[in-house]
């Protein structure tokens, strides 16, 4: 009974035997092995030459030999978004995360099918992941902060990268672009104090937060940072234009102009800063005008100012100061650096000639404005006016009538345009036509 028992285990575990031999045949094995890098070869070699579909088929028979390899649906979202087919590879590099979570190749697929897509909010998930491989992914982060307009985060984590690893020109262009709306701008301020308690000697911590005072208006805030920069870096620059003002105050005209000419040439201060500096120097040189050389130098430095004509706005503080001389030749240098005519400079250096008495100049002018702008009714005015002072009647009675053509709802200037008719024909010894533009005059005035 015993050996019969033995001889039916023996022959159960032949038979297992036979069935387990015959599963794991090594023929079988690598001829299935073969056929695996056959069809992956294949594919690497439609890829080649851009048969990307050829290029799928062939893994997708590697999947047949072995589902769940996770690098054959690597290869197969890369191929999927080669032809753009995006939904598809990122279900293929999700599979392959899914299978090895822990290779980051797999991670930036699913990336690179987020930013394609312009799928913000899901690379930002995925980018975090990748950072957990590579912390530089961070840079990618922040922009991905900015691109979904998520600025108090990408502010957060520029401040933090700063400190960390150092400031970056892209950075600071995200960040300036955060701060140009002012609701971030009080956590920005808050955050460059803290930093500037931490590291009094770091310059540029200054410079920020005395740029955001400044364009926030905020100019004592800003000159309390200028001062305790010149306490902590006494050689920076903005220290020195911050001594600027101290040194007029205290009628050291080298010291000062010399600062200024330092300040003006330096590209780290802000514009706003250097016109500001020239307003007070303008200020100085009007009551002591022995400086005047060097006021002609420091307005050279905005010769490129595309923001502020400065000729021009120093010609109108002499104008309205009355100077007449001083603005005469500040508006006549801003006409020679400027090679399209202004209609304002113009008309306030013709007004100027004739306030100094020079009517045969402001006659001159007005004429060369008349063929570049024929339908402003000034010139024709100041011209006819010019032309009376210099007794020019006929000339003058011919112009105004031109210009009160192109005179439209202007009735302090049409009362000047009757005036001067008036002294024209009254020149001419023309009396009824001299009373006549008299009273209009008169009557134009009443209705004032």
């Amino acid at each position: 009974m015993r050996k019969t028992f033995f001889i039916i285990i023996f022959f159960v575990l032949l038979c297992n035997s036979a069935i387990v031999l015959a599963q794991t045949e090594p023929e079988e094995i690598k001829l299935d092995s073969d056929k695996f890098q056959d069809y992956f070869y294949e594919s690497l070699l439609q890829k080649g030459i851009e048969n990307y579909d050829k290029a799928i088929v062939a893994l997708e028979n590697c999947l047949t030999i072995k589902p769940n390899d996770a690098t054959i649906y690597f290869e197969i979202g890369k191929n999927q978004l080669a032809l753009k087919d995006y939904r598809n590879a990122y279900f293929s590099f999700e599979k392959a995360t899914q299978i090895d979570s822990k290779n980051k190749w797999f991670w930036v697929g699913m990336y690179d099918v987020n930013y394609k897509t312009n799928d913000y909010n899901q690379a930002i998930i995925t980018i975090n992941k990748l950072i957990e491989f590579d912390p530089k992914y961070k840079e990618d982060l922040v922009s991905l902060y900015m691109n979904s307009r998520q600025f108090d985060k990408a502010l957060a984590l520029i401040n933090e990268l700063n400190d960390s690893i150092g400031k970056t020109e892209k950075r600071e262009f995200y960040k300036s672009q955060i701060l140009s709306e002012g609701k971030y701008q009080n956590a920005e301020i808050a955050n460059l104090i803290s930093q500037i308690n931490k590291n009094p000697k770091e310059e540029s911590n200054y410079l920020t937060l005395i740029h955001l005072y400044t364009v926030g208006n905020q100019e004592e805030k800003a000159n309390e940072i200028e001062k305790k920069l010149e306490v902590e870096i006494p050689t920076s620059i903005w220290a020195q234009a911050s001594a600027f003002k101290n040194y007029l105050d205290k009628n050291d005209a080298p010291k000062a102009i010399n600062t200024m000419n330092n300040v003006l040439a330096s590209s780290k201060i802000d514009s706003k800063i250097k016109h500001r500096m020239l307003n007070e120097f303008l200020i100085y040189v009007n009551k002591n005008p022995q400086y005047s050389a060097d006021l002609e130098k420091a307005i050279s430095f905005f010769d490129t100012d595309k923001e502020v004509n400065v000729s021009k706005e120093i010609g109108k503080y002499y104008y309205n100061k009355k100077q007449w001389e001083r603005a005469i030749y500040y508006f006549e240098q801003d006409l020679k650096k400027n090679s399209s005519p202004d209609i304002e400079t113009n008309l306030l250096l013709i007004e100027a000639y004739i306030e100094t008495k020079k009517p045969e100049f402001a006659a001159r002018k007005a004429t060369e404005m008349i063929e570049i702008f024929p339908s402003q009714p000034q010139f024709y005015y100041y011209s006819g006016k010019s032309n009376n002072q210099l007794k020019q009647f006929k000339n003058a009675k011919e112009i105004l009538e031109m210009g009160l053509d192109y005179l439209v709802d202007d009735i302090p200037l049409e009362i000047n345009f009757n005036n001067q008719l008036s002294e024209a024909y009254n020149g001419l010894g023309d009396i009824k036509n001299k009373e006549k533009y008299l009273m209009k005059a008169n009557q134009l005035l009443k209705k004032q």
